[in-house]
């Protein structure tokens, strides 16, 4: 399991360095996007994925592994949004540098916010855990349909066909993060007899894995096709 867990995190270390990337070389509409999918990399997977290196079963650590992945949805779904608007109205407004500055602004708030407070136990961190989950699957949902939409706005244009493999990629991040979510709400990490516990977990894994891949992949034909 340890050589998965390693696998995996190569494979988001790529998706990650792909989609920071990419919000370097693009502009300023991706940003917000782009730069969500990469605080995947180091808000989530690197203690997540590579649970055995040392520091990363430090509590601060997991709880801000866990905040920084509920930012990341909503860093990205707030940039679908605005590329939505931008679809509609072909205006949009700010700076890149602005995003970069916001996004670190509001990560050393969270880390300042969880220093200030008692040192986050089991129970805590679990309730952070199933807080970010929770953001996932729905926003997961929402981003489906909007991105939907977006396509629908631009299918004559040649990026069109990257928004139907964002799709793809919140398909796959729904399983990933929707079988985590159903293995808290149940408390099924107690109950691994079970076969859902089992059939869950595989999805949980399987998931992950087909998402790093899909987002790398997504942003290496985006960066292809705006060349």
């Amino acid at each position: 399991m340890e050589m998965f867990q390693v696998v995996l995190g190569v494979f988001w270390l790529v998706a990650g360095c792909v989609s920071f990337y990419f919000s370097i070389g693009n502009a300023r509409v991706w940003t917000s996007i782009s730069v969500g999918f990469f605080l995947i990399l180091i808000g989530e997977i690197i203690p997540g994925a590579l649970p055995f290196l040392p520091g990363l079963n430090n509590p601060y650590v997991l709880a801000m592994g866990h905040i920084i992945g509920t930012l990341s949805i909503l860093i990205m779904s707030h940039g679908f949004q605005e590329y939505y608007v931008f679809t509609r109205t072909l205006d949009f407004e700010g700076s890149k540098l602005h995003v970069y500055l916001a996004v670190v602004g509001v990560i050393v708030a969270s880390l300042v916010f969880l220093l200030i407070n008692p040192t986050p136990d089991e129970d805590v961190l679990r309730v952070i855990r199933v807080v970010e989950n929770t953001n996932w699957v729905f926003l997961s949902l929402i981003n489906i349909d909007l991105i939907r939409k977006i396509h629908l706005n631009i299918k004559d244009t040649p990026i069109s066909n990257g928004f139907l493999a964002f799709m793809v990629v919140f398909a796959c991040i729904f399983l990933w993060k929707g079988s985590q979510l159903y293995m808290d709400v149940f408390s099924l990490d107690t109950k691994q007899d079970l076969i859902n516990y089992t059939i869950s977990h595989y999805t949980n894994l399987a998931g992950s894995l087909l998402a790093s891949i899909s987002v790398g992949g997504t942003f290496l034909y985006l960066g292809k096709l705006l060349r």
